[in-house]
């Protein structure tokens, strides 16, 4: 039974907990190397109702939800996230918002609109004002840790579940990535799009020397060629890259006022942004509106089952990516979990309420640490 929209709900509770997940092999990119990756969960109650969020991100985030954002939001109206969002960027003011805050926020956010949703019964599509019906997608991994052969397995079986968009990652070892750009090409046959990650791992002269190239074999999407820090640096990069090769960055966004920076310094084709680190749902769906006022298109970045929702909300959307390991710990933590359909779009179910997901605690709790 689904409550009356005019009369406020309080927040009973907030739940936390961290769990971290080994990889499924060794990992790396252009920067960094890692062997697991941890999922910090948040659940929000109200009204015998449970709204379940999320962020990637340490344990440092748990510590926030429990220890600062849980006293905020207990006894607010759960029917009113952006309310919420609101006391708790007020409330961190002192402990600085970007990074380990935002990702904390983040996971609140997401599960206060999932809360909002099941407690008035309707699908978080349809909270959000969906404009698409689905989401498109690209698979993405592709580390630099994979031999050839692993990396062409990889994309190719994507590209045979019907995604015609696919990403690998480059600028660990130079010398190597000519020979495995190649490869992905090979591998992914002509029609599919590739597409090149660098993490920020090259310095301007360089990455431009890589974006030549990387056009040679057909690569429309750079991202982070430098440093997303580097403003002024992709801005460069996207004055002189190839015709047709898109610069992209975005992922380290934490709140609007970057994004504002990063769209005044003409720094890329295509911004993105992370529900899970961009302050949530609201959180994005803010930076959608500086989009749509630009006519830029948005990617989003990761964490596909709660992104794919949203980005039937944004106007101006491009993609989402299919992460590796994402998709592989939200098939491992939740039921209801969505998947590709032919085309690459996942589509969100109209027929339950909120998000659709539901945790599956005795599988996670092995893997718990806060």
């Amino acid at each position: 039974m689904s409550l009356p929209r005019s009369v406020p709900v309080p927040v009973d509770s907030i739940g936390v907990a961290a769990y971290s997940i080994p990889t499924d092999a060794e990992e790396s990119d252009g920067t960094m190397v890692w062997h697991s990756t941890t999922m910090v969960l948040v659940s929000v109650r109200a009204a015998g109702q449970a709204g379940i969020g999320y962020t990637y991100a340490g344990t440092a985030a748990a510590t926030v939800v429990r220890d600062k954002l849980a006293g905020v939001v207990t006894g607010g109206d759960a029917l009113a996230p952006p309310a919420r969002w609101a006391d708790m960027l007020s409330a961190v003011r002192n402990l600085g918002r970007p990074g380990v805050v935002a990702e904390a926020i983040s996971a609140v956010d997401v599960a206060l609109w999932d809360l909002r949703s099941r407690l008035l019964d309707e699908p978080l599509v349809v909270a959000l004002g969906a404009v698409h019906e689905a989401t498109p997608v690209y698979g993405s991994g592709g580390f630099t840790s994979y031999d050839n052969d692993t990396l062409c397995r990889q994309l190719a079986g994507w590209v045979e579940e019907g995604i015609p968009r696919v990403k690998m990652k480059v600028g660990r070892d130079p010398d190597a990535d000519a020979v495995r750009v190649a490869a992905a090409r090979s591998a992914v046959g002509s029609d599919t799009e590739l597409f090149v990650d660098a993490n920020g791992a090259y310095d301007r002269k360089t990455a431009l020397a890589w974006a030549e190239r990387f056009a040679e074999h057909d690569v429309r999407w750079f991202e982070e060629p430098v440093s997303s820090d580097d403003l002024e640096g992709l801005h460069l990069l996207r004055e002189r890259a190839p015709a047709g090769m898109d610069i992209a960055a975005g992922e380290y966004g934490y709140d609007l006022p970057y994004f504002q920076r990063m769209f005044d310094a003409g720094a890329v084709d295509c911004p993105q942004a992370d529900v899970t680190r961009c302050l949530g749902i609201t959180g994005v769906l803010k930076v959608g509106a500086l989009c749509d006022a630009r006519c830029l298109d948005l990617s989003l970045h990761c964490a596909p089952q709660i992104s794919a929702h949203v980005g039937t909300a944004l106007w101006h959307l491009r993609h989402l990516e299919y992460f590796h390991d994402h998709v592989r710990i939200e098939q491992m933590a939740f039921d209801g979990v969505l998947r590709p359909e032919p085309g690459g779009m996942l589509r969100p179910d109209r027929s339950a309420a909120g998000h659709g997901l539901s945790i599956k605690a005795a599988d996670l709790e092995q893997f718990r640490v806060a």
